[in-house]
């Protein structure tokens, strides 16, 4: 569990020290005061990246400047972890105040994570980066090779996209250079995703008829962008003419894309708003009991303002399917929904970046 985290410099926070309790944990004030702010710290520290940014220097204090710097803190279990960032060093990784050199390292001693939030109906309704961005969190926390793939495949893809809007007639030699490493590193990448939709798909299915208390029948279709058997060097051979006049890359991993239906029809063009949203966070529980399936470890939940969009059926009915054993960290922006002769809860309210102890 994560059971401290020290802010500096992050956000709006100038400072923040909070100890945190195993149990269930709610931040509750009005909108734009540092609650979301909170949970994106932990996130940021237990996975090294944020929900809301692909850039780690977005996090700096907004008084200080963006990309001038930060340091979150905090005890997982019993390491003390620690980020700093800052424009001229870049990023720094320790734990037990010792420097680590490699990102993946320092995960080694990290926990998983499941990230919870009102925006999630955007994994149903948005485009498929959402999507795949979905799948590469929960993969690069279960797969040790994934993490690296991933960066190898991306860094490969920008270097290909540019020899293809460079010249108006490619160079195929340079080109197929990164082409074998996308096809290297998108072979582990595709597999991965394969095993993880296997394994995930049936408890999602129990999750939306969990939430929605009801028959509805969730299906996911993992659509991989590889070619026929997963041959993504044939594929890439087979698009040459279509990349030389679009002047991008046409496959592998990186347009691969997840099909939801309900009850057999398509989610984003059929389902209401209330089962999308039930399909969504279906989503995120099936992710949480995947990870205590496989690891036997249960994740940390952060759970950013999602009750205010639920019905009561539903919101109950979420409390009663997330992991029982599992640290859960919540944003709200009232309290109306909580039964607190059921539910035992730590309460702290936010309001301008301050952060004190409910009465």
């Amino acid at each position: 569990m994560l059971s401290s985290l020290e802010l500096n410099q992050f956000r709006c926070f100038e400072t923040l020290q909070l100890e945190l309790h195993s149990g269930l944990t709610i931040f509750v004030g009005n909108n734009a005061q540092g609650k979301t702010s909170i949970l994106e710290a932990a996130c940021a520290l237990l996975r090294l990246q944020s929900p809301r940014t692909s850039t780690l220097g977005d996090l700096s204090r907004i008084a200080v400047g963006a990309g001038q710097g930060f340091a979150v803190r905090g005890k997982f279990d019993d390491c003390e972890l620690a980020l700093r960032h800052s424009a001229r060093g870049g990023r720094k990784l320790a734990v037990d105040g010792e420097n680590q050199g490699r990102a993946s390292t320092y995960l080694r001693y990290s926990g998983l994570l499941v990230w919870i939030a009102s925006d999630d109906l955007t994994l149903v309704k948005g485009g498929g980066s959402l999507r795949r961005r979905y799948l590469d969190f929960m993969a690069c926390q279960l797969y040790p090779a994934y993490r690296p793939s991933l960066k190898a495949y991306e860094r490969a893809l920008r270097s290909r996209n540019f020899l293809l809007k460079r010249d108006a007639s490619p160079n195929w030699a340079q080109i197929d250079a990164y082409s074998k490493i996308l096809v290297e590193n998108g072979a582990i990448l595709t597999r991965s995703r394969r095993e993880l939709i296997t394994d995930l798909a049936p408890l999602a299915t129990a999750a939306q008829k969990q939430i929605s208390e009801s028959g509805e029948n969730l299906q996911i279709d993992y659509l991989a962008a590889s070619g026929d058997d997963d041959d993504l060097a044939a594929e890439l051979q087979h698009r040459r003419p279509d990349e030389q006049r679009r002047r991008q890359t046409l496959a592998g991993p990186h347009r691969d894309d997840l099909i939801f239906s309900i009850n057999d029809l398509p989610a984003a063009k059929f389902s209401s708003e209330g089962q999308q949203r039930t399909l969504a966070l279906a989503l995120k529980l099936a992710q949480s009991h995947l990870f205590i399936k496989k690891t036997a470890r249960p994740p940390v939940l952060l759970i950013d303002d999602v009750f205010g969009e639920l019905d009561p059926d539903r919101r109950n009915a979420l409390m009663r399917s997330w992991p029982a054993d599992s640290q859960k960290l919540i944003t709200t922006t009232h309290l109306d929904w909580l039964d607190s002769s059921r539910v035992e809860a730590r309460i702290w309210k936010v309001e301008a970046a301050q952060v004190i102890a409910a009465e």
